[in-house]
C-alpha cells in the first residue's frame, strides 16, 4: 500500500489547540486505545492501567532556550531558532529572515553576541551552520543567558514565567532539546513515587528533540519523505532494565514519540536494546514491524505529521482514525500542553 500524506490528515477546530497546560500536571485527559476499544479517562488513572513489572522508559532532555531574536549586519531583522548546539561554537538553526543569509552573514543575537553564517545544514539544506564570533562565552553559557523557551509554533503567546516550569518535564536532567518531549509533561512526582511504590520500574535515555520536528511532510507519497536527524544516547542502566523487564515478561512503556524512536533505533531482534550514543533518522511508518516498545503514553499530534505517521503504525491506521474521531467530538485538548493517550501495540490487541 502506498500511503500518501493526505491518509494521515483530519479535520481540527482551532480552539482544541491547547495554549496553556491544565492546573496540575495529571488533571490532563487520558485516552486509552486498545484497538477499536476507548476508554476515556484521567492521565492520574495510569497507575490502575499498569501492572507490577511493567517498564516506563523516559527521555530525560532538558530544553534549553534557544529562541533568538537579532539583526543583520545591514539592519534586517532575523528570527534564529537553534536545532542543535554542536559543541561550545558551533550549532545548527532555522533563519527567519526577509532574504536567506548567506554564507558569511554576520549576525547579532539578543544585542548580546554575533554569530556568522557558514553555510546549510540538514538532510535538504533546510538548517544553517553557524559558528560564534564572541569567544568570551560559549553557546551554551550564551543561550542560558540571552535566549527565549522556544515553545511550539502552534502556540500563540510568548513563553512566560509559567511556560519555564511546564513546558519542562519534572525529571529533566541533559539540556540539548529545543522542544519538550511532551507526553513526559504529564507526570509529576507525587505519580512517579506512587508507579515506583507499586512495582512500576522507571529507566531514562535521552534524545535531544530538535526543532525539525515541527517540520511538514513536503511530498506527496511518505516514502520519499526524509527524516531529519537527532542524536540520543541510552545508558547500559536502561538497556539492563529493559533485558530484565523483557526476561520476566513485563512491558516495556514508552513514554513519548522520542523515547520510542530511541528504543527502536537501538533494539535488536529479541526486543533488548543496545547501550550508547548514536544519530537516528528513523522514520516509523505504517508497516514498521516495532522491536523493543509493547505500548506508547503520547499527546494528540499534528495533522499530516510524521509522529501521526509513527502513532498509526503503532495502534493501527483505523485505531488511530477512530481514535482521533472520537478526541475531536469529545473536545480533548491537542498537542503539546494538551491531553494524552495511552496505545496499545496493534498486533498485542
Amino acid at each position: 500500500m502506498s500511503l500518501t500524506v493526505d491518509d494521515f490528515d483530519f479535520p481540527l477546530p482551532p480552539e482544541l489547540i491547547a495554549q496553556h497546560p491544565a492546573a496540575e500536571r495529571t488533571g490532563s485527559r487520558l485516552l486509552h486505545v486498545r484497538g477499536r476499544q476507548l476508554a476515556d479517562r484521567r492521565f492520574a488513572d495510569l497507575p490502575s492501567l499498569l501492572r507490577v513489572g511493567d517498564l516506563l522508559v523516559f527521555n530525560d532532555t532538558r530544553v534549553i532556550k534557544a529562541r533568538f531574536f537579532g539583526v543583520k549586519e545591514t539592519g534586517g531583522l532575523v528570527e534564529v531558532m537553534l536545532e542543535r548546539i554542536a559543541d561550545a561554537t558551533h550549532a545548527v538553526a532555522q533563519i527567519r529572515a526577509s532574504k536567506s543569509p548567506k554564507p558569511g552573514t554576520r549576525l547579532t543575537l539578543a544585542e548580546a553576541f554575533d554569530v556568522i553564517v557558514t553555510g546549510r545544514a540538514g538532510a535538504s539544506g533546510e538548517f544553517f551552520a553557524l559558528e560564534l564570533v564572541d569567544r568570551a562565552g560559549d553557546l551554551w553559557q550564551l543561550a542560558e543567558q540571552h535566549g527565549r523557551l522556544p515553545l511550539p509554533p502552534y502556540i500563540e503567546h510568548p513563553a512566560e514565567g509559567a511556560d519555564e516550569t511546564r513546558y519542562q518535564t519534572v525529571y529533566a536532567r541533559a539540556p540539548g532539546a529545543v522542544a519538550a518531549p511532551t507526553a513526559g509533561l504529564h507526570f509529576d512526582d507525587a505519580l512517579l513515587a506512587t508507579l515506583r511504590d507499586i512495582g512500576v520500574g522507571t529507566a531514562f535515555l535521552t534524545l535531544h528533540v530538535g526543532a525539525g520536528t515541527y517540520q511538514p511532510v513536503r511530498v506527496e507519497k511518505i516514502a520519499d519523505h526524509k527524516m531529519h536527524s537527532e542524536r540520543f544516547e541510552i545508558p547500559a542502566a536502561t538497556a539492563e532494565a529493559i533485558a530484565a523487564t523483557r526476561a520476566a515478561g513485563g512491558r516495556v512503556i514508552a513514554v513519548g514519540t522520542t523515547s520510542l524512536r530511541a528504543l527502536e533505533s537501538a533494539g535488536n531482534d529479541d526486543g533488548t536494546v543496545r547501550a550508547g550514543g548514536a544519530e537516528t533518522d528513523i522514520f516509523i511508518t505504517p508497516g514498521y514491524r516495532f522491536q523493543v516498545v509493547d505500548r506508547l503514553i503520547t499527546n494528540f499530534h499534528l495533522p499530516k505529521s510524521t509522529l501521526l505517521m509513527l502513532v498509526s503504525a503503532f495502534a493501527g491506521v483505523d485505531a488511530i482514525r477512530a481514535a482521533y474521531a472520537h478526541a475531536v467530538a469529545e473536545r480533548y485538548r491537542f498537542f503539546s500542553y494538551g491531553d494524552a493517550m495511552l496505545l496499545e501495540k496493534s498486533d498485542a490487541v
